[in-house]
């Protein structure tokens, strides 16, 4: 077309076509292997707000490896195969997590094997011009959960000194605090994670397509990171003030999440507004849009190393799959028979002295029971899991002793405690909860809570230990069983008086309590 600019796409190489069909014979292969893994993480994008913005992850990598189309169709795309040695750390990391039941690890894998297949089919050349579309992809993770009741504690800090910096009386009990207008409490949708989660996404394509050197594209990622933090406490201390100089007419309802949005809004927009101020020009903008091919790339392709690393690709992705174990299979739900007479001085207490329940998600089996002596009187609660699922397991970050949204209680602290002998140390989570209808300052009913997991016949405290005793006892093809052991009782005053109750009953009378529970495992 004469005077015309022809906007077409390159052709694909004769050398492009055969890596290409093997490279998406390679990914197809992938997600038919692990699409249950794959399943599973769109349904944390589903269930998740703090994740909805990972459906934009995959489209926007393709574009941004649709930019890069002419860089490529100049390259010859060689495969490698010693890439193929990238697969196995990866393919551990998958068999491992699926042995503990963790998730962030098999989908790291899996977008982790999907991202090895460019390198080996490909070649390290297209591998390097991939570079960012390819580690883009890593934000299609539902990650960063755990981070939630740190900033969460954080929120709180800053919003409680910004309000006695700003006159305002508070008295704070751990994640509730209360001024003279009212009672506030730091709940999940406070911690901030799902403005950081977008920021940094949003943060990091936006400093690749407008910086080039590495300086600037780090220190504006940076800041994607520290802003979101930073605007989300200055969000809730703006909130609180509002409630409290309007007399809690504002700012506490629905208008408190869409002040928050908003305000959360402003200050991406400025931060990107003045990032733009240091854009680079972008290097793409002056390539022809029709760039011929270079000659390299119209050489042909190795197609027997490409076929034999095909198949090396395919035997390293397969393998964990054909390891996977499962727990043996049993019909049989479990039944845990606590005795009625624990030790000498413990017997069973006809009244329940628990009027409260862990939120730990669906367990195979549950049961409360009551004990007194001399001492006081102690609850014990156990929730029981077997042949456990995503929607059922021990160790998960759905699983807590006081949900956010809780209206009858609140927990207030929690730490590590260490019981028993130098020779047999045990670690307990210690925790205390109060009455959510009481206000902070006030007398109300409390709870000192004692908390450890029961895992192929050893206690832990630790989620990640606990974790790693799930995964040894499933490669060695044992069952899967695993139980969530509570002490309480009240506390009254001193938590110590309540810890010395407890670490006497546990000292008496929890291998009883472990025994009952290897007996459940062992009725199949």
């Amino acid at each position: 077309m004469n005077g015309t600019l022809a906007l077409s796409a390159p052709r694909i190489a004769p050398a492009w076509r055969w890596p290409l069909a093997a490279f998406a014979v390679y990914e197809l292969l992938v997600l038919w292997a692990f699409w249950d893994t794959g399943v599973s993480m769109v349904s944390i994008w589903d269930n998740s707000v703090s994740y909805t913005h990972a459906y934009l992850v995959p489209p926007i990598a393709l574009w941004l490896a649709w930019r890069l189309r002419h860089r490529l169709a100049a390259l010859a795309p060689r495969p490698a195969p010693w890439a193929v040695a990238l697969l196995l750390p990866v393919a551990t990391l998958w068999w491992l997590g699926s042995l503990a039941s963790v998730n962030a690890a098999m989908h790291f894998a899996l977008v982790g094997m999907l991202v090895a297949g460019v390198p080996a089919l490909l070649g390290w050349t297209v591998a390097r011009t991939l570079l960012f579309p390819l580690a883009f992809l890593f934000f299609a993770v539902p990650f960063g959960e755990f981070l939630t009741p740190v900033m969460m504690d954080y929120t709180a800090d800053f919003t409680v000194a910004a309000l006695r910096a700003s006159g305002v009386p508070v008295y704070r009990e751990g994640l509730q605090f209360v001024i003279p207008s009212g009672h506030w409490s730091v709940v999940e949708a406070c911690s901030g994670i799902r403005y950081l989660m977008a920021s940094v996404m949003v943060g990091s394509l936006f400093a690749y397509l407008n910086y080039q050197s590495w300086q600037r594209r780090t220190a504006f990622v940076a800041l994607s990171i520290i802003v979101p933090i930073v605007a989300n406490w200055v969000r809730a201390y703006m909130i609180v003030m509002l409630g409290h100089l309007s007399n809690n007419t504002i700012a506490t309802g629905v208008d408190h999440l869409v002040y928050g949005w908003v305000f959360f809004g402003v200050i991406i927009t400025a931060l990107f507004m003045v990032g733009a101020r240091w854009a680079q020009p972008d290097p793409l903008a002056s390539m022809a849009l029709a760039a011929p091919l270079s000659q390299g790339a119209d050489r042909g392709v190795d197609r027997p190393q490409l076929a034999l690393v095909l198949v090396l690709l395919s035997f390293a992705v397969l393998w964990p799959r054909a390891l996977q174990q499962t727990s043996p299979a049993s019909s049989a739900a479990p039944v845990i028979q606590l005795p009625v007479q624990l030790s000498a001085n413990w017997r069973v207490h006809d009244a329940d002295i628990n009027p409260w329940r862990p939120r730990f998600m669906s367990p195979a089996a549950e049961i409360n029971r009551s004990y007194i002596s001399a001492q006081g009187a102690v609850g014990v609660h156990i929730a029981y899991y077997r042949q456990q699922s995503d929607t059922s397991k021990l160790i998960s970050s759905q699983n807590a002793l006081v949900s956010s949204d809780d209206t009858k209680w609140r927990q207030l602290s929690s730490q590590l405690l260490q019981t028993g002998d130098a020779g047999k140390p045990l670690a307990w989570r210690a925790s205390t909860l109060r009455d959510a209808q009481q206000a902070p300052g006030l007398s109300g009913s409390s709870l000192r809570v004692w908390q450890a997991y029961w895992v192929g016949d050893a206690l832990t405290a630790s989620d990640s230990r606990g974790k790693l005793m799930q995964a040894w006892a499933k490669a060695r093809g044992l069952p899967d069983d695993a139980a969530a052991i509570f002490l309480l009782t009240d506390q009254q005053g001193n938590p110590e008086d309540a810890d010395k109750r407890l670490a006497g009953f546990a000292a008496a009378n929890l291998g009883a309590i472990v025994n009952a529970l290897a007996q459940a495992r062992d009725v199949r």
